[in-house]
């Protein structure tokens, strides 16, 4: 089969201050098939939406600090993300009060996961698939890598990479701000050489993005646990 038939998982970012909710809903959420990354607060959702353009938002209403209906608002003014918000308040006006910040969707806790998975799907045939193609890229710093075409750009300067240099980097760009082990990544490597080559292929990496590779900002080691990329 070729790469082109190959459709890539939706990713979906799940915001949410309470551990034990937003864990089960990532559990929940990659097993039916979804990329899940999660954020604390809105401000941890703020950071993360500055490295990657996710397919779609799952946004817990009451958090302290910046509101999910705040942080709703604030996007609009810039961003067209699919929106889902969460809420344990479910009378109408509540209702009507998220859907006119502009999001999508509107689920009142408690809720069933299923009816959660059915509704995310329904947002995401709403979204036309070319804006969804535009959204596959990660940034950081000054630099773009766009996982459709494993390109990476600085400015409007390509940056050449190996194929071994680009598959590293669209593995650890596909989960922004999580650590991937060696072993993981090594599975993937081109070509194959297990974790040694993995660490070749970082070297070179860090060569090309880093200002001083000795203390990388970007790619970075996560002791015991593997390598991350960190956006800002």
């Amino acid at each position: 089969m070729s790469d082109e038939t190959t459709v890539e998982p939706a990713h979906i970012l799940v915001v949410d201050d309470d551990k034990r909710l937003r864990e089960l809903l990532r559990k929940y959420l990659t097993e039916q098939g979804f990329r899940v990354t999660v954020a604390t607060d809105a401000a941890d959702a703020r950071r993360k939406l500055e490295g990657f353009a996710f397919d779609l938002l799952v946004l817990d209403i009451m958090m302290p600090g910046e509101s999910g209906l705040e942080l709703t608002r604030a996007l609009r003014q810039r961003n067209g993300v699919p929106i889902l918000l969460l809420t344990a308040m479910g009378e109408p006006e509540d209702r009507i009060a998220g859907l006119e910040t502009g999001a999508d969707d509107y689920l009142a806790k408690p809720f069933e996961p299923r009816e959660l998975v059915l509704r995310i799907r329904t947002i995401l045939r709403r979204v036309p698939q070319e804006a969804a193609a535009g959204r596959r890229e990660v940034r950081f710093g000054a630099f773009s890598f766009d996982l459709e075409r494993r390109t990476l750009r600085r400015g409007g300067q390509e940056i050449r990479l190996t194929g071994g240099e680009a598959e590293l980097l669209a593995a650890l760009a596909a989960a922004p701000g999580q650590a991937l082990s060696r072993e993981a990544l090594g599975q993937q490597s081109e070509p194959a050489g297990g974790s040694r080559m993995v660490d070749v292929q970082m070297t070179r990496l860090r060569r090309k993005i880093e200002a001083d590779p000795r203390f990388p900002r970007y790619l970075q080691t996560v002791r015991g646990r593997g390598y991350m990329l960190q956006p800002d």
